[in-house]
């Protein structure tokens, strides 16, 4: 349970922030097209990560990397746009309100579309091991998730009320900076995604710094930005109630007086709550993580044949139906690790690097019959290992000769930098 918990606030937080701020700012800003704007973008997010949740799983069409790739792409285009057409909305007047409400609308989209795909699948990722609704197992799991989206659901509401006191230039500040620095993650992932698929070609430089440095920094790195999340939200915070202890609004007679202080009263209520949210969050990285991080050890490398450019394994090696790891030395002493699984009921092989797009060269395990993965401990259908979308592994060519199920080296070695 308190891992779901975990991954769910995690996945969660940047997407609530970002959507709580959006909102916050189209409907103080921009009135009825922003307010329109808002609910139809947090519609269509919702519905749009359902329909990818469904295809994900369901079905081979999705390329989940491939779609972060656009999706990345478009919203730091779209969130350009976005700062030029509200910083001009005086100017350009309805217009240019209506243009930053449609941009401010499809941000919102954006980041539902990241965020909730992998929590709509929770409960079809947990039934592949735990095949029923009714299992202890399966409840515990899903109240997990469903605590994760409440802490989500209040840390919006709280960012969204609280910042309705902020002044323009205050709030336009905090949404335009949690934006950019979300967009710099989104840049490091496009970077990530276009080496794992070879669209850069591995060795390549960017601005002096090699692709394969910014990739490692930016994976090693990733949770920092969630660190730097929670410090921008402890900033609006200060400024917040800084702002309600400071405040000196005019009033004609005692019941003017009690009405604004009351309104500043519920500004530190939900200050308070951000706080409680901010604390939560901090836990949730340090000492529940801790908790949860035990420890899974790979089965061993077994051994192959390698002749002919290639890596043999043998029939007989795979034939129980459990999970095999074979690997490939290169010269520059680099071991690449691939999988074998027979999948149940079939004479067929699910064949794939001990990586994925995703989490990189973390690797899968076997657990009760079913193939994991290492780092988000994600549950693979055996059926679709081979192929490619989520967290599958990256699929790599292969023959099947005389008994054999042939691999070439140079099918292995193109993915050297994932294993270094």
């Amino acid at each position: 349970m308190l891992k779901y918990f975990i991954d769910t606030c995690q996945i969660l937080l940047l997407a609530a922030v970002m959507v709580g701020m959006i909102l916050r700012l189209m409907h103080n800003r921009f009135l009825k097209p922003g307010k329109i704007c808002g609910i139809v973008g947090v519609s269509l997010g919702i519905v749009g990560a359902g329909v990818m949740a469904y295809l994900k799983n369901a079905t081979k069409l999705i390329d989940t990397s491939m779609c972060n790739l656009i999706n990345f792409t478009a919203a730091v285009g779209v969130l350009i746009l976005f700062i030029i057409f509200t910083s001009l909305s005086n100017k350009l007047k309805t217009p240019g309100r209506i243009i930053a409400s449609v941009l401010g609308c499809a941000l919102i989209v954006s980041a539902l579309l990241y965020a909730l795909p992998d929590i709509i699948s929770y409960p079809y990722i947990v039934l592949r091991t735990e095949k029923s609704v009714f299992s202890t197992e399966f409840i515990y799991k899903m109240i997990g998730a469903v605590l994760g989206i409440v802490f989500a659901a209040v840390t919006c509401v709280s960012v969204n009320k609280a910042s309705d006191k902020l002044t323009k230039g205050q709030l336009l500040f905090f949404v335009y900076f949690m934006l950019s620095f979300n967009a710099v993650r989104q840049i490091f992932a496009c970077i990530r995604i276009l080496n794992t698929k070879r669209i850069i070609p591995p060795g390549s430089d960017f601005l002096g710094i090699s692709v394969f440095d910014i990739v490692k920094f930016s994976s090693d790195y990733d949770t920092a930005f969630l660190y730097g999340t929670l410090a921008i939200l402890l900033a609006l915070t200060i400024v917040l109630i800084v702002r309600s202890y400071k405040q000196n609004e005019t009033y004609n007679n005692p019941a003017e007086k009690r009405k604004i202080l009351r309104k500043w009263q519920s500004v530190r209520h939900w200050s308070a709550a951000i706080i409680c949210c901010l604390i939560l969050m901090v836990l949730n990285l340090t000492w529940f993580t801790d908790i949860t991080n035990t420890v899974v050890e790979l089965s061993p490398v077994e051994e192959s044949r390698v002749e002919n450019g290639n890596v043999y394994v043998t029939f007989e090696q795979v034939a129980d139906g459990h999970l095999h790891r074979f690997a490939y030395t290169t010269k520059n002493n680099v071991q690449i690790r691939f999988i074998v699984i027979k999948k149940p009921n079939s004479s067929a092989y699910g064949i794939g690097l001990d990586a994925c797009d995703i989490c990189g060269e973390t690797g899968y395990y076997e657990k009760d019959g079913q193939v994991v993965c290492k780092l988000c401990d994600v549950v693979m259908n055996i059926n679709t290992i081979g192929f490619k979308g989520g967290c599958n592994p990256i699929v790599i060519p292969y023959t099947i000769e005389n008994g054999n199920i042939i691999v070439p080296i140079d099918g292995l070695t193109e993915y050297e930098s994932e294993f270094k």
